[in-house]
């Protein structure tokens, strides 16, 4: 039977908004691998991953991370705990994964620019990582701390493309790296990070959102929408970079 927030133990407790819908501890990857069979207030999150991480299998490392934490957040402390932690890391590796195609087109005939700007990201993703493996971290205060730390790890993309901009102007910029569809992607991971962090709808109208449309469900689609963004603009750019009409160096 599905719990209600009250009848968790306290390690299990993330959103105070969402009420019921819970699964019991498992204490057993079988168990907690068998709640893929029915519905409750992860259901979404696990599926809204499965299905990309199936799919895109160039982003499945992120995916299926973020899977394992969802479907394993029931089995007991200590292995939410590295879940939530490898789930975090993963986040990091995925915003800096994204960097590095972007950074080597954008600069794609100036070596010292390219290495210059993917160790920057590269240290700054280093510095998030081991942020994330503080304990303290994980626990539900600091959730708005969470997001903030990435959308601004996100922001630091806009140091090379601002860069990318003034040296080479907005129309080959957009050539070169699919400069729209690299804005749509920082663009969905925000506003999904926003709604992540303040919990809409679910503080809105407590225990209506439990099962379905909630804050880190919406997240969670975000996050898919702006892999499919990147990975359509990378495709562009790829094409556009390897072929005769590039300014070749």
């Amino acid at each position: 039977m599905p719990l209600h927030w009250d009848q968790l133990p306290s390690w299990q407790r993330d959103n105070q908004y969402i009420l019921s819908g819970y699964r019991t501890a498992s204490n057993s990857f079988r168990k907690s691998f068998a709640s893929l069979a029915y519905v409750h207030n992860k259901s979404i999150n696990i599926y809204s991953h499965l299905i990309p991480a199936i799919l895109l299998p160039f982003f499945s490392i992120k995916l299926h991370t973020s899977l394992t934490a969802r479907y394993t957040s029931n089995h007991s402390l200590h292995i939410a705990r590295i879940a939530n932690q490898m789930d975090y890391i993963s986040i990091v590796f995925l915003i800096v994964g994204s960097f590095i195609p972007s950074i080597f087109y954008g600069f794609y005939c100036h070596p010292i620019l390219q290495i210059l700007y993917i160790t920057m990201i590269s240290s700054l993703g280093l510095l998030c990582a081991a942020i994330s493996a503080i304990p303290q971290f994980r626990h539900p205060t600091w959730r708005p701390f969470r997001a903030r730390m990435f959308i601004a790890l996100g922001l630091s993309a806009l140091f090379p493309i601002i860069h990318g901009v003034m040296k080479f102007g907005i129309r080959q910029m957009n050539k070169q790296i699919s400069l729209f569809w690299v804005v749509l992607q920082g663009s969905l991971y925000i506003v999904g990070a926003c709604i992540y962090a303040i919990q809409v709808p679910e503080c809105i109208y407590p225990g209506i959102f439990d099962i379905w449309i909630t804050s880190h469900q919406i997240f969670h689609f975000m996050v898919v929408l702006a892999i499919i963004s990147h990975l359509y603009g990378l495709i562009n750019a790829f094409d556009y970079n390897h072929s005769f009409m590039a300014k070749h160096c």
